[in-house]
């Protein structure tokens, strides 16, 4: 079951409250605590049309368009002008979400996994895989930063810590992925390397 999150007719809000230097600081610790070898999605989220997005209880993931029902496989690279298949999927660690936002606007970040895992390059690098639920998943070397949607929805202050040298670190804006064996995933799934 899908529940829609924001409307594409609609400006997309800010966060609430958006955190401050010191607060983001605080959170390191616990993001450093993230599991490193197997966790948990905590979060599905599709974006089927621009400033859209939908919640999943249970989602199915492809090696042809992603997630299914993502506008992935219609939205195209500024690089290239096609669909970035080093980007399929975009995966977040819950607890550096946690500390940007309330839950209910996590979607806002615009991922599609929301997990429980260390997502630090020297836990996972480039090649790496993960099974996601049913699926097989690669992380991929194109970096995943904080850009001007972000900023806009939860601030400045966040965008410069994803992208500072302790948030590259730990990749605290997430990874991109790509799928090398579809199937279904759930929330609550358990996400471990392969």
């Amino acid at each position: 079951m899908s529940e829609p999150v924001l409307d594409p007719a609609v400006p997309v809000p800010p966060i609430a409250r958006p955190r401050t230097d010191d607060e983001l600081a605080t959170a390191l610790d616990d993001i450093r605590g993230a599991p490193r070898d197997a966790g948990s999605v905590e979060l599905i989220v599709r974006r089927p049309k621009k400033n859209e997005r939908e919640i999943l209880d249970r989602g199915d993931i492809d090696p042809a368009v992603g997630l299914t029902g993502d506008n992935w496989s219609t939205k195209p690279s500024s690089k290239t002008g096609k669909p970035n298949p080093n980007a399929q999927l975009t995966l977040m660690n819950v607890r550096a979400v946690r500390a940007l936002a309330e839950h209910s606007e996590w979607p806002l970040a615009g991922d599609n996994l929301y997990v429980d895992l260390d997502l630090s390059p020297d836990n996972l690098p480039p090649g790496t895989r993960l099974i996601v639920g049913e699926a097989l998943l690669e992380i991929t070397e194109d970096p995943h930063t904080g850009c001007a949607k972000f900023t806009q929805r939860f601030g400045s202050a966040a965008t410069k810590w994803v992208n500072s040298k302790v948030g590259r670190a730990l990749n605290l804006r997430g990874v991109n992925a790509r799928v090398i064996t579809g199937g279904a995933i759930r929330r609550g799934d358990p996400i471990k390397k392969a």
